[in-house]
């Protein structure tokens, strides 16, 4: 297939890109290279890209509208995995215009571009922040997410509601992928297990909020990348069983779909550091804070509808994830 993948120089696009291109599909790379992070680790993975067969590579803004009219037009995808955004729930509490920018205009240009070109199914990237202030566990699709508790959240479910209408009034099949804390080799650099590794190993302490009490449900990158897959070859139908009168939100009469991606085994963040610590094999000294404004103090992906739907469930334990994630760190930062 040709595949749009937007994001591409970012973490997920990244390996998404080069897991499409394993399988003989042709890929068409976007991304503005920002510098939200260190530009040098997204020009290092699109090094890694630039001479496979079959992929291309354009710099352009989700937010230039006309630019984004003509890309479309003279690309034309068949699917579109769209996975670039804005990141970060604490840097949203900071720079919220960054967030309207990317996850809302940039989304829009999204929607419009495969409303008009004949795309057949996009999928893009929520997030489990969605959940907001829930508290039945585990997260499960079919649960009202009308309370998010940061700019960041707020902004993926307007995403979702966004392509609902886009799914209801123009038939454009959409599925929507709910990412629970994404971690491995090419991470971001402000993601946890980045910033542990690298503060323990220059032996500075590391901030760990709400005392290390937090769960997350850490999912590896690999599984990330193969639900992805999976969802992109699955092109949504109009859910004939759905009742308007008990309407659930996982599903539509509409083309759309939305998925958990998450493996399903929350981790509480001191046993992620005791990880993190056998693995480079040093002892982290731990500067203990209260709760962020924005976070939650447990995650936890119900799964079933994407093993239902596509055969497959995140399942790659922390203990291998991290020691790929340190053998990757020591090797690109010769550390």
């Amino acid at each position: 297939m040709r595949v749009l993948v937007t994001g591409v120089a970012g973490f997920i696009g990244f390996h998404l890109a080069r897991r499409l291109l394993d399988r003989g599909d042709e890929v068409i790379g976007l991304d503005n290279v920002n510098d939200y992070y260190d530009v040098s680790l997204k020009h290092a993975r699109l090094k890694l890209l630039a001479d496979r067969a079959g992929y291309q590579f354009h710099k352009l803004d989700l937010a230039d509208r006309a630019g984004m009219a003509g890309f479309f037009k003279t690309q034309r995808p068949q699917r579109v995995a769209h996975l670039a955004a804005q990141a970060g729930v604490r840097y949203s509490l900071t720079n919220p215009h960054a967030y309207i920018d990317s996850n809302l205009t940039g989304f829009t240009n999204i929607l419009e571009g495969c409303r008009h070109n004949g795309v057949e199914h996009l999928a893009y990237a929520s997030s489990s922040s969605v959940y907001g202030s829930n508290k039945v566990s585990p997260f499960s699709i079919h649960h009202n997410v009308d309370h998010p508790v940061s700019l960041y959240a707020a902004s993926k479910k307007a995403n979702e509601l966004m392509a609902h209408t886009y799914s209801h009034l123009f038939g454009l099949p959409t599925t929507g992928l709910r990412f629970f804390t994404v971690y491995g080799p090419w991470g971001r650099p402000d993601m946890a297990l980045f910033i542990f590794t690298r503060a323990i190993l220059a032996g500075k302490p590391i901030d760990v909020f709400n005392h290390g009490r937090m769960q997350r449900d850490f999912t590896y990158i690999d599984d990330i990348v193969e639900g992805v897959v999976r969802v992109i070859d699955r092109v949504p139908a109009p859910d004939p069983q759905w009742d308007a009168l008990a309407a659930d939100p996982g599903t539509s009469a509409a083309p759309y779909r939305v998925y958990n991606i998450g493996n399903n085994r929350p981790v509480e963040l001191l046993r992620f550091i005791e990880v993190i610590e056998q693995c480079l094999g040093r002892k982290a000294t731990r500067n203990l804070l209260p709760m962020q404004p924005g976070d939650v103090p447990a995650t936890c992906a119900d799964v079933d509808d994407l093993m239902r739907d596509v055969g497959f469930k995140p399942n790659t334990p922390i203990e291998v994830g991290i020691q790929r994630f340190v053998e990757w760190y020591r090797g690109y930062y010769g550390v």
